[in-house]
């Protein structure tokens, strides 16, 4: 039996998952969560698939490891290549998992009018196809047009500035999607509700836009309801935070991401499947 009182889980490639955290700290604030970003791998979007799937799978267990009820793929690639990778890990510990590619699909289908939808992802995330699936499995006659976008999800992270030549990267990347006619666009990586104004601007206020915070917040709390494991109370729960890149580098962009302070950040360096060394807030093993 899991006990109700164990945090949620959640990891990403780097920091876009906060902005699902962000979400769920809003929606279930009496919760506790452990976030992990894996920022010495990021991007996550240009990894090779396979290697990339090792290493979702030793992120999942030490997770698992710490003792947490619940584990959300905060980050549409691993998603899209390794979700079956996190439920088997998973389903050996009895616990549930909840993606962000499913929640975004369902919503997408359930409000565009015109049935054309956009899908700006990895490269990953597009040439899985897990979106087109997703949605293809909602039982409507959709059209999907998906359009790579590997360079915006760095450009996110490092903090680039916002000048003309970030807008003709991004116009490039919507101009297929405007062709199209679409009325809905997922923003298929955690990482774009932060430039969402820029993209709502080239395509217009009429396109709707679906970011994977809302969706996988209210599949959390659906999950974690169905299973009896939700906590009750008005008490704030607890978060913490772990990376496996500098942890300077880490705090700068995640407060700016999480825009909550972050307390203690603690470095995990994964060598091998054995057990990861866990260093201090400062770095020093």
């Amino acid at each position: 039996m899991i006990d109700a009182s164990l945090p949620v889980a959640m990891f990403d490639s780097g920091v876009g998952g906060l902005t699902v955290l962000h979400e769920c700290l809003v929606a279930l604030p009496q919760e506790d969560y452990v976030y992990l970003g894996d920022t010495a791998w990021f991007p996550y979007g240009t990894r090779d698939p396979e290697r990339l799937r090792d290493r979702i799978a030793l992120i999942t267990e030490d997770l698992l490891e710490r003792g947490v009820k619940l584990v959300v793929i905060a980050c549409n690639t691993a998603t899209a290549i390794g979700e079956d990778v996190v439920r088997e890990v998973a389903a050996g510990y009895g616990v549930q998992v909840v993606p962000v590619v499913q929640p975004q699909a369902e919503i997408a289908a359930a409000i565009t009018e015109n049935r054309r939808i956009g899908v700006l992802a990895t490269t990953n995330t597009v040439e899985s196809g897990a979106y087109r699936r997703a949605l293809e499995a909602q039982g409507r006659a959709l059209e999907v047009i998906e359009v790579a976008a590997p360079r915006l999800a760095p450009f996110i992270q490092d903090g680039s500035l916002f000048d003309e030549e970030t807008m003709e990267m991004a116009r490039g990347y919507c101009a297929p999607l405007r062709e199209a006619g679409i009325d809905t666009l997922i923003l298929g990586c955690t990482h774009y509700p932060l430039v969402a104004p820029m993209l709502q601007r080239i395509l217009g206020r009429n396109v709707r836009l679906v970011s994977g915070g809302h969706a996988v917040a209210a599949a959390v709390q659906r999950t974690l309801t169905r299973a009896g494991l939700a906590r009750t109370g008005d008490e704030e729960g607890a978060y913490e935070f772990f990376c496996t890149g500098p942890i300077a580098d880490f705090r700068e962009v995640a407060t700016r991401f999480l825009q909550m302070p972050l307390g203690e950040v603690r470095q995990i360096e994964f060598a091998d499947r054995g057990r990861p060394s866990v260093c201090r807030a400062d770095g020093a093993v």
